[in-house]
């Protein structure tokens, strides 16, 4: 059975638009928020440039800047559970923005302006020192699993935040995963497979997102050092209709397994799927229907909550 839904929020979480961000998530179309509460700020609806126009999206990579700086950005966690027991055994961070004036913004509307504007390496930062420290405090070794963009990579201060970020929230480095996708790999540079085996040395998990999508060859695989494979969601959603998908996924999860690495299944709808992923091998999965994304203190009850359950039939 999924878990119940813990989330105290909106619909506010979209589909990746092809490179890892620290605000990317699953499963879901754009469906703005609401307003957040506060004070009226006289800024009508009228007066305002739309997102996507060129004054918007000035307006909008102003106040994000602003957001940065006042700690106005926060964090969801997404759950990720062991198939076959439907344990919490990690959480992907992902970054929201409730703006006072706007509502929730959704990352596929913040995330690619912080990306043009080059804030995205600030924001990558504060997502990762902020998971950590979110998931120093989680009552267990659940692993935090957080996004690392191009850009972020390409700056060349990844390997400074991470040792950072381990060292001010005092989580050890075994719980901490970075995500990259698929096709920010095909072509990855020597200085990026260098940082990337530092970070790895470390103790830290590497896992490759959005695998499946056909950006990355077998031989991808070999030359990084990775610790986890998430299967794309169209494999998984494809498995029980299509046979082709079957035996795709059937041969990716092969590979993956063969390489000592965790599988993990996205966008798994129903249980019929947890199944079949399970009796291929997976035994991972994350999806709206397994978890709903939901804000930190919101997992961090839910992890608690499952901590007594266990110890009381212990």
């Amino acid at each position: 059975m999924p878990l119940p839904d813990q989330t105290a929020t909106v619909a506010t979480d979209h589909e990746r638009t092809g490179s890892a961000a620290p605000g990317r998530d699953t499963d879901h179309p754009d469906v703005p928020g609401p307003a957040v509460p506060g004070p009226a700020v006289p800024d009508s609806a009228a007066a305002r440039p739309p997102a996507g126009s060129a004054a918007g999206d000035a307006r909008l990579e102003q106040d994000l800047g602003q957001a940065l700086e006042r700690g106005q950005m926060t964090l969801h966690f997404q759950p990720r559970l062991c198939l076959e027991r439907r344990c919490i055994v990690g959480a992907e961070a992902l970054a929201r923005w409730p703006h006072r004036r706007r509502g929730m913004i959704p990352p596929v509307t913040f995330i690619p302006i912080a990306e043009q504007s080059g804030q995205i390496v600030r924001l990558g930062a504060w997502v990762l020192e902020t998971a950590c420290v979110q998931a120093a405090s989680w009552p267990g070794e659940q692993v935090v699993s957080v996004n690392v963009s191009p850009a972020q990579l390409a700056h060349g201060t990844l390997f400074g935040h991470v040792v950072a970020a381990l060292q001010r929230s005092g989580l050890p480095a075994a719980r901490l995963e970075l995500e990259l996708t698929e096709s920010m790999m095909v072509d990855a540079r020597i200085e990026t497979l260098l940082t990337l085996s530092a970070i790895r040395d470390l103790g830290i998990g590497i896992a490759l997102d959005d695998f499946g999508t056909g950006y990355a060859s077998l031989a991808t695989l070999k030359r990084l050092p990775l610790t986890v494979m998430k299967l794309d969601r169209s494999l998984v959603r494809g498995m029980l209709r299509y046979p082709e998908d079957t035996a795709i996924a059937h041969a990716v999860i092969a590979v993956g397994r063969a390489l000592d690495l965790s599988i993990v299944a996205e966008g798994v709808d129903n249980e019929a799927q947890c199944r079949a992923l399970l009796a291929l091998g997976c035994r991972e999965g994350q999806s709206f229907f397994l978890g709903r994304p939901m804000p930190g203190d919101s997992f961090r009850q839910l992890l608690a909550s499952a901590s007594h359950r266990t110890d009381a039939s212990a």
